[in-house]
């Protein structure tokens, strides 16, 4: 079964500034979790893995879109 991540079809449901939204949003979490490890605070160790798994994917999808493999939703006008 798959964690509360993100999957390649939300992905490709968002425009190229939500993705770039999301892609800050999840560096500051993945920040915030680094530090919670460091300080022996973090209870979920797993969220680490995800969310650095969740930003390998957001920048694969934005890499696919610059080399035309993927398509941003209405973003052709």
């Amino acid at each position: 079964m798959m964690a509360k991540g993100l999957t390649t079809e939300d992905l490709d449901a968002m425009t190229d500034v939500e993705l770039l939204e999301k892609l800050k949003e999840s560096k500051q979490e993945l920040f915030n979790l680094r530090f919670s490890a460091v300080t022996h605070r973090l209870e979920d160790s797993g969220r680490l893995q995800q969310v650095r798994r969740d930003i390998a994917r957001i920048y694969t999808v934005k890499r696919e879109r610059e080399l035309n493999i993927r398509t941003a939703p209405a973003a052709e006008k």
